[in-house]
């Protein structure tokens, strides 16, 4: 009995100081994943939230603007996924796909807007980002004998803006 509080202890710390998935666990204690779930759905029915205190140790750790910048990122590549599979999935029904390309596109503009609300310095960079990205754009197409001499200056200017508000 003690070694499988010893390996549930060790499971515990791995999914939240380590941050490792149910399978690297599993493997890394000897047991299955499936057990692994159940020790953590236990856990949290006795009050013990390991994905709480997974959550509390990378706001802790890295700070909110990490853990939002994670979320956004997985966020995008799971919609990215959901993507390439709209456009493969020619025999699913267009209404089908319209209806699901609709959602997509609600969840990113939510996701967008919360991530802006939670980490404003994060939108604040995107902001500034744009805006030199449409500058650069302006002068290429009204100046085009400066574009050099503005992306010489863009660049580590870009750099500045990352120090500020990344």
């Amino acid at each position: 009995m003690a070694i499988e509080t010893d390996i549930k202890r060790k499971a515990r710390s791995e999914y939240i100081y380590k941050r490792k998935t149910m399978v690297m666990i599993a493997l890394s204690c000897g047991v299955s994943a499936g057990t692994i779930r159940r020790w953590k759905k236990k856990a949290e029915s006795v009050g013990d939230n390991w994905d709480t205190a997974r959550a509390a140790h990378t706001i802790a750790g890295e700070g909110l603007d990490a853990v939002i910048i994670n979320v956004v990122e997985e966020f995008m590549i799971m919609a990215q996924h959901m993507i390439e599979e709209l456009k493969d999935g020619k025999d699913q029904p267009l209404e089908k796909r319209v209806s699901q390309i609709t959602s997509l596109a609600d969840a990113m503009n939510k996701m967008t807007a919360s991530a802006g609300k939670l980490a404003p310095k994060i939108s604040e960079l995107g902001v500034a980002q744009d805006v030199l990205r449409r500058q650069l754009e302006f002068v290429r197409e009204n100046f085009p004998q400066h574009a050099d001499v503005i992306l010489e200056i863009i660049e580590p200017f870009g750099e500045r803006l990352v120090e500020a508000y990344g």
